[in-house]
């Protein structure tokens, strides 16, 4: 993958590639969440991958905006395969 990965329930969660943060989302929020500024989707063999996506420095510039991308990734983790 080319970075830092953090699993939680044994599953992957978040992680980091370069400056950016990874977070592995429900599929069903992807197009939504990545229309926010500062997000994108996570892209592996140039293809996107629904469900993960890459938020850059300025979408957590805050401990709000941090937390708001941490949650979602805390919230599908339970129901992940």
């Amino acid at each position: 993958m080319g970075g830092l990965t953090f699993m939680y329930n044994d599953k992957m969660c978040v992680g980091i590639m370069k400056d950016e943060l990874m977070c592995r989302i429900d599929p069903a929020l992807h197009e939504t969440v990545i229309e926010k500024v500062d997000c994108r989707p996570m892209y592996f063999t140039k293809r996107p991958m629904k469900g993960y996506i890459m938020i850059d420095e300025n979408g957590m510039k805050s401990q709000a905006d941090f937390d708001y991308w941490i949650t979602l990734a805390l919230d599908f983790n339970g129901r992940a395969k």
